[in-house]
């Protein structure tokens, strides 16, 4: 055995809570633990941009809630969650400069909180959210713990890096575009896309549809108590999502049945993908064939259909317009091109042109295109299994230089396989089922019909104890808990 930050940085966070509650370690203990493993990686990495540690210290020496989660170390992502008393810079360096301490918790955050996590700081993201990679000018670039020359994916990259290196076994996320899932794929870990409705915004979160949030974890167990202990409407929510009918937690060994799974293996476009992600798409195809499912040629034609990609377009670039006119109000004074990254500069330049009409007409574009897609899952299909990306994690560029038309080409192609269930509200999980043949991780998707999480949870399930993944890290060099080798006994063949 070695020190306890070395024994319980590949646990996750399940069993860290179950040392906490039979008595083998503290809170303080283990938040210790991450701690050190927090000063030891990040240099290298850029994950974590914002340290709470004498608050974390605070929090887990006091009366912890008995909650699922209590006493594990906990990240939340420098976007949209507020944390009272503690700053929110939205990845934006005039907010990194002006931010004033949060009022109150959001909704998620209480939730977090209530579930017994112990937050110790803020983990780095793009720019409000906006690109599917971690370059922010507020921030520096994160750095992909699998290969540093390369991307961690966007926006939660941060937290996927933190996550995946094991700094912490799990990490708050949310998705607008496929940012819980791309860096899920690109760092080998499970990032589970709720459905719209599933987990409210409040009090001050996206009210568009298409963002939701949730977290990062390594193993699918963690994904669904998490999911357990944060779901449900809040006061005001537009859209709640339907109840399950038992928590997600006791789907983890429920059988799934024989499901129709349709494979999606191109660009919807009929363009091919990277190779590597092609065949991680039919090696997971062969193993839910092995287990049973039926997978055939198939998905939602409108996928294809380019007359539905303005809208969510339009309805993107009014977002970011939004958060940019509200960046004003918090800063009290105009904003200008100085406090924006190009990118989104841009697409605030472009929202002014959007008349209130072309907004309107955007709404109801995407509700045709959500109706054109729900469709497919009515006619009889179950599931759909894509690549989560088109290509294997990309190498880090400089996300905030003045190239926003590569920026928008490059975003676009990377969430070809994500957005459009932002869009449709749909749960999606990404599983890092597939290595490269130099060790980068490929993840894919499955879509299951809106509020079928449960559904999810059981197949994701089925297949890490088929194909598990939580004992192969990004580094060999330091010694596993044996506990974490036995939290999940499946005999498999690697």
């Amino acid at each position: 055995m070695g020190s306890l930050a070395e024994d319980t940085r590949w646990m996750d966070a399940t069993a860290q809570a179950e040392l906490v509650r039979s008595g083998q370690v503290s809170p303080t203990e283990l938040l210790e633990a991450a701690i050190e493993r927090i000063e030891n990686l990040d240099p290298l990495l850029n994950a974590v941009v914002m340290r709470w540690f004498d608050h974390a210290r605070d929090t887990a020496a006091a009366a912890l809630p008995d909650g699922p989660f209590r006493g594990v170390p906990f990240l939340l992502k420098d976007l949209i969650a507020t944390y009272a008393g503690q700053r929110l810079c939205n990845g934006n360096r005039a907010l990194v400069q002006a931010a004033a301490p949060s009022a109150a918790d959001s909704t998620v955050v209480a939730r977090f909180r209530a579930a017994g996590l112990v937050t110790a700081g803020r983990t780095n993201t793009s720019e409000f959210g906006s690109l599917p990679t971690t370059e922010p000018a507020a921030w520096g670039p994160t750095r992909n713990p699998w290969d540093p020359t390369r991307s961690p994916g966007g926006s939660s990259g941060g937290s996927a890096a933190a996550v995946a290196s094991g700094m912490v076994a799990i990490a708050h996320a949310s998705d607008g575009g496929g940012s819980i899932r791309v860096p899920a794929s690109c760092c080998g870990l499970v990032g589970l896309k709720p459905s719209q409705g599933r987990i409210s915004a409040g009090p001050l979160g996206d009210e568009s549809g298409l963002g939701v949030e949730l977290g990062l974890s390594r193993t699918v167990r963690d994904t669904a108590a998490l999911l357990d202990a944060v779901r449900g409407p809040g006061v005001g929510d537009a859209v709640a999502a339907p109840a399950p009918v038992r928590p997600y937690t006791r789907e983890l060994d429920a059988d799934p049945g024989s499901l129709r799974v349709g494979l999606l293996d191109h660009y919807p476009s009929g363009e091919p993908v990277h190779e590597q992600c092609a065949t991680a798409v039919h090696e997971a195809g062969r193993l839910l064939e092995a287990l049973g499912h039926r997978v055939e040629p198939g998905f939602p034609p409108a996928l294809a259909d380019p007359r539905y990609r303005a809208p969510i377009g339009v309805l993107r670039t009014v977002n970011i317009g939004a958060t940019i006119a509200h960046l004003a109000e918090v800063l009290g004074r105009e904003v200008t091109a100085a406090d924006v990254e190009p990118v989104n500069w841009e697409l605030a330049r472009q929202a002014r042109t959007v008349t209130a009409v072309d907004h309107a007409r955007a709404q109801a574009g995407r509700a045709r295109f959500r109706r054109a897609v729900h469709q497919w899952w009515a006619d009889g299909f179950d599931l759909l299994l894509t690549p989560t990306i088109g290509e294997p994690p990309a190498l880090l560029t400089d996300a905030a230089a003045d190239d926003p038309a590569g920026q928008h080409a490059r975003s676009g192609r990377t969430v070809s396989f994500t957005q459009p269930f932002n869009a449709t509200g749909q749960p999606a999980i990404t599983l890092p089922l597939h290595r490269t043949a130099h060790g980068l991780p490929i993840g894919v998707q499955l879509v299951a019909a809106h509020g079928h999480e449960a559904q999810l949870i059981r197949v994701a399930s089925q297949l890490e104890q088929a194909r598990p993944w939580a004992d192969d890290p990004p580094v060999g060099d330091v010694p596993k808990s044996p506990s974490r080798a036995a939290f999940r006994s499946v005999a498999s063949e690697r």
